[in-house]
């Protein structure tokens, strides 16, 4: 299997492993899914090659699928505590979507990222009340940008400064009261009359006793060799594993 970190972003990540400490959720016994497909051009496969090592040396069960049929076992659905999705485009028949939220509602974290997760059915807004936000825009395509972190106390980004992505920059519609960790603000260079404009990242939210994390940078595999982006997509995952086994947190946190 072809390893799609480089060498250096492993000695950057090692040299940065006193700023980037465990969040104190872990994934040991855990039973995550993996349910990736759809569009190609997000590289699902790749980020199961990615993910899947790095679950199972965490200490997770991890069962991996293409099929969103598996959102209708109830039983098997019943037992995970971690749903991560890499789903992109694609549609989701009304048994596939009920099955997903209702084990999302039930205390399944859902993790996920860019396309796969906040542009996955565009015609189900069921779906999209869950994420928190959906994707509508990229002004440029490929571009480099900035990502500020603007929530320094919680675990998923404590320790973490400001760094540049060369990737798609998601102009994106959010939910007013996710929490919100980390943002983006566009030039209006591509789109002139969204220059200015401050735009969510990263968030953490709610759905019934779930835990949703979402991160939307990660265009291609290749992105996570970025560490800041893999670090806090780890981060986020192991925050949404934990769900059944913590409180509740509060993370309304409304903009209005």
């Amino acid at each position: 299997m072809k390893k799609p970190t480089t060498i250096a972003a492993v000695v950057i990540l090692a040299l940065m492993a006193p700023h980037l400490e465990c969040t104190g959720q872990d994934l040991k016994g855990k039973q995550v899914l993996i349910v990736f497909g759809g569009w190609d051009g997000h590289e699902p496969g790749k980020y199961v090659d990615l993910l899947l090592p790095w679950l199972r040396s965490e200490g997770a069960t991890a069962d991996t699928t293409s099929s969103l049929e598996i959102y209708t076992d109830s039983i098997y659905m019943s037992r995970v505590d971690l749903i991560i999705q890499a789903f992109t485009m694609s549609t989701i028949t009304p048994a596939q979507e009920a099955g997903l939220l209702a084990a999302v509602r039930g205390g399944a974290g859902l993790a996920g990222w860019h396309g796969g997760t906040a542009d996955a059915f565009r015609n189900n807004p069921a779906y999209q009340y869950m994420v928190g936000g959906q994707w509508v825009a990229h002004p440029g395509g490929i571009i480099d940008y900035s990502v500020t972190i603007t929530d320094s106390d919680d675990p998923v980004t404590r320790g973490l400064s400001e760094f540049t992505m060369h990737s798609e920059q998601y102009y994106m519609h959010v939910d007013p009261n996710v929490k919100v960790l980390a943002t983006t603000t566009f030039t209006g260079e591509n789109d002139y009359w969204s220059a200015g404009c401050t735009m969510p990242v990263v968030w953490k939210k709610m759905y019934g006793r779930g835990r949703v994390f979402y991160s939307s940078l990660g265009h291609v595999a290749a992105d996570m060799e970025v560490p800041e982006a893999m670090e806090i997509l780890k981060r986020g995952i192991r925050w949404c594993a934990s769900g059944r086994y913590e409180s509740a947190e509060n993370l309304v946190n409304p903009v209005y």
